[in-house]
């Protein structure tokens, strides 16, 4: 048997003329584990998301900080476990991180992924 595969013939033929089992169907599922700090971010309203993630873009952690108070409003998060005020002080943490190191550009692109994240939450939610 020639060991490379003659023109027309692909590499799939080749190996199941050896012998080779073709390949079984397998689901793989692949799950987020998210930190306490991220699974605090509520579901919120679509507008209301999108004006969190504008303020977040322009005044990094105003917009999480606002956020915090929709938890106390009745906005549901991951981690149904953990009492409401335990939950708006993780998003207030959040906040006061995003504002403290918005000085090296590192609280401002974490408040626009936060921004981004409440959106897409929204977007589910709905």
């Amino acid at each position: 048997m020639d060991p490379f595969p003659k023109e027309g013939e692909g590499a799939a033929a080749g190996e199941a003329s050896r012998g080779a089992a073709p390949s079984s169907g397998v689901v793989v599922q692949v799950r987020e584990k998210k930190g306490p700090l991220r699974a605090a971010i509520p579901y919120m309203p679509f507008p209301v998301a999108v004006i969190c993630l504008f303020l977040n873009t322009f005044v990094p952690g105003l917009g999480t900080f606002v956020s915090a108070f929709t938890v106390l409003c009745g906005a549901r998060t991951d981690l149904p476990d953990r009492h409401m005020c335990c939950v708006f002080w993780l998003n207030i943490a959040a906040a006061l991180i995003q504002i403290l190191t918005a000085i090296v550009m590192v609280g401002w692109i974490m408040s626009i992924f936060w921004g981004m994240d409440m959106v897409i939450l929204a977007s589910k939610y709905s």
